[in-house]
């Protein structure tokens, strides 16, 4: 308690030294805010106050869940995180782990949460929720905890337990990052695509910002409602995007419970207590908010929940460490590939690929986890026996132990979320049978890895033209890789089914481009969802017969909704925003992804993949050359002018040019000003 103390009043003496008036918030063109401080603090301070203009309103959700408060405006479905939370503990670990954090790390996020603070202290026409602010320090880093936690796949595993479907999977849309240095680059810098596919809105939307403080604090790129620093982009040295894993993060564990007793556990063959506390929930039913309250328990493998079949513990390092954030703040202020590689050795953040780049021609990829120490024994691919020390795990697996590979003589490295024994040329991948397989990590390839391997081999050399062909590629490979196998569509006799034989026709004959002008893509398209309904969640290997069913579906929903079959992919799909709406190019697992959800009268919206993208190419003797763009616009409000300004460039896989150069910013600034 001492050092929480102290640490505590470090805080509250940087907020004495927080002049807002040295804070000045740019806002360019496009309403990309672009913060400048003496401190970092500072500049937390500032981000925090123009996210909050910008999007106050999802912000919240976030910090409502993390102070266990998402019940009172979501109902049910609010509460369940709120549950969650109360489940892991996340409040507790928070204050426990608050030492861990290093001092200058703890002034930027008591700044962030001081700048969140007074903005709802001066707009309490927008907070959601009444008496939820001020937030604390220690509501704050719950929230951390939590959506690193859910990140991580933990409410897909919660859901499997509780369903009596025990399996570790969690659905992931897809993300992309690659980078080539000078032997794959024609004019020899270094580029890196920064391209995760994330869903277009909501509390894992990108939100893209600008922070530069007399510290050395010099990031562009993309961070999520309620973070205090950026998680992908590029400084004037470096830079990195993100892709989700699906290595082995997350254990179940069966408890053998005491015969004949309802609360008691064995354990290395002795009974021991499960831990059983009320969960107060407060849940808003009709317009009232009523008290709810639940049973959590905890075993010494922790969160622990109660099913028909049993009480089941889940364990994962996500819940067990702050820092995660403070290790992208090391990140954000590398200024090289040492400090970087130091800054990842924290291993904090409990997953994803890292696709790294450089000025001093880097690159590097390494497919991060906070993956635990297992005794290889036990087959972790499962549930496993929570009746034994041995199974157990308190430590993990540094940094050293992971797939990584730094400067490949191929020149390239890429992730698709496909495995990391494919990331670079044939010769150089890395072998599974090299490493510990407990650490579950995936082995399959997907229509984007499969794709990229066919375009990166017809260059010798790739221009900076050429970087932005592959990225914004939209085409299937010669077989399909989806989860679902549907390759025997291309070995049907069209002839054989005269009811259905020009649609056959057109996707046997299509190019498999996802273009908005492309037809076949627009039918081909409807039975993708088709399929997908059809067999959610499965590993289906389709048939003929299965196949048909399906064509004839997607026929019959076509002539429903428009007349025809032969209709073009943009007219099928469209990016809708408010009362505008464009046609809208990609489909599922191409490069340039997209994934649709029903909209109006047969028509599919966006509503996640391609979203914020920065492509980076970096020099030694300049600033790095960055263009991005982002799905609707800076702002969430609809009066906003960025509210929708960023679509056409989108959908028309265009950029805009941005800087870390503070001369460069201002020539395009709109607006300068300082948070109250």
């Amino acid at each position: 308690m001492k050092l929480v103390f102290i640490f505590l009043l470090l805080a509250s003496q940087v907020f004495a030294q927080i002049n807002t008036e040295q804070i000045k918030i740019v806002r360019d063109t496009y309403g990309v805010p672009h913060i400048y401080a003496p401190t970092d603090a500072q500049v937390a301070y500032g981000l925090a106050w123009a996210h909050c203009e910008d999007d106050f309103k999802t912000m919240q959700l976030t910090l409502l869940a993390g102070q266990g408060n998402l019940g009172k405006l979501k109902g049910k479905s609010g509460a369940a995180i709120d549950y969650v939370g109360a489940l892991l503990r996340t409040k507790q670990t928070a204050k426990e782990k608050l030492p861990t954090l290093s001092p200058d790390f703890l002034k930027v996020i008591e700044a962030y949460v001081a700048g969140v603070n007074t903005y709802a202290a001066n707009n309490h026409a927008e907070i959601l929720v009444k008496n939820t602010f001020p937030m604390s320090l220690n509501d704050y880093l719950a929230s951390n905890i939590l959506s690193l936690c859910v990140i991580s796949g933990l409410d897909g595993v919660l859901k499997n337990v509780i369903s009596g479907k025990i399996n570790k999977d969690s659905d992931v849309k897809g993300s992309n990052a690659f980078a080539f240095n000078s032997k794959k680059t024609s004019d020899g810098a270094t580029y890196l695509n920064v391209n995760s596919h994330q869903p277009l809105e909501g509390p894992v939307a990108w939100y893209e910002a600008h922070v530069n403080s007399e510290e050395g604090w010099n990031m562009m790129g993309g961070l999520f409602p309620g973070g205090c620093v950026i998680f992908v982009g590029a400084n004037e040295n470096l830079g990195w995007g993100h892709t989700v894993n699906k290595q082995d993060k997350i254990d179940v564990f069966k408890l053998e419970m005491k015969e004949g007793s309802k609360d008691e556990y064995m354990f290395d063959g002795k009974a021991l207590k499960l831990e059983k506390t009320k969960v107060k929930l407060k849940v808003k039913i009709g317009g009232v908010v009523l008290p709810v309250s639940k049973a959590a328990y905890w075993s010494v493998y922790g969160p622990t929940l109660k099913t028909k079949a049993g009480f089941y513990s889940v364990r994962l390092g996500a819940s067990q460490d702050i820092r995660g954030v403070e290790q992208w703040y090391r990140m954000n202020k590398s200024r090289n590939f040492s400090e970087f590689y130091k800054a990842m050795e924290m291993v904090a953040i409990p997953g994803f690929n890292t696709i790294y780049a450089d000025r001093a021609d880097t690159i590097y990829y390494v497919s991060n986890g906070k993956i635990p120490l297992r005794d290889p024994a036990y087959d972790w691919s499962g549930v496993v026996p929570g009746n034994t020390s041995k199974t157990l795990w308190t430590a993990f697996h540094p940094l050293k132990d992971l797939p990584q590979y730094l400067n490949p003589e191929a020149g390239y490295v890429y992730n698709t979320n496909n495995t990391p024994y494919r990331a670079t040329s044939p010769a150089e991948n890395l072998r599974a049978a090299d490493f510990d397989k407990t650490m579950g990590y995936e082995t399959l390839s997907n229509n984007r890895s499969v794709r990229f391997e066919e375009l990166i081999v017809k260059y010798d050399k790739v221009s900076w033209e050429d970087f932005k062909t592959i990225k914004y590629d939209g085409q299937y490979p010669e077989k399909f890789y989806f989860p679902i196998d549907i390759n025997a569509i291309s070995k049907i006799r069209p002839a054989d089914y005269p009811q259905i034989k020009t649609e056959l026709e057109m996707m046997q004959n299509w190019d498999r481009k996802t273009n908005v002008e492309n037809i076949a893509a627009g039918l081909f398209s409807t039975f993708v969802y088709v399929v997908g309904e059809k067999y959610k969640n499965t590993e289906k290997v389709m048939t003929e017969a299965d196949c048909i069913a399906a064509v004839e579906e997607s026929k019959v929903f076509m002539m429903k909704h428009f007349g025809s079959t032969a209709v073009p992919l943009g007219t099928v799909q469209k990016l809708v925003r408010g009362k505008k709406e464009i046609s809208l190019p990609g489909m599922p697992d191409v490069l340039a992804a997209m994934y649709t959800i029903p909209h109006t009268n047969g028509l599919r919206k966006g509503y996640a993949g391609e979203s914020y993208i920065q492509l980076v190419r970096f020099s030694k003797d300049k600033l790095p050359e960055i263009e991005s763009v982002i799905n609707y616009g800076a702002s969430n409000h609809a009066e906003s002018p960025n509210y929708a300004d960023q679509m056409e460039m989108f959908t028309h896989q265009k950029t805009k040019k941005m800087s870390l150069d503070k001369a460069e910013v201002m020539k395009t600034a709109v607006r300068v000003y300082s948070p109250k």
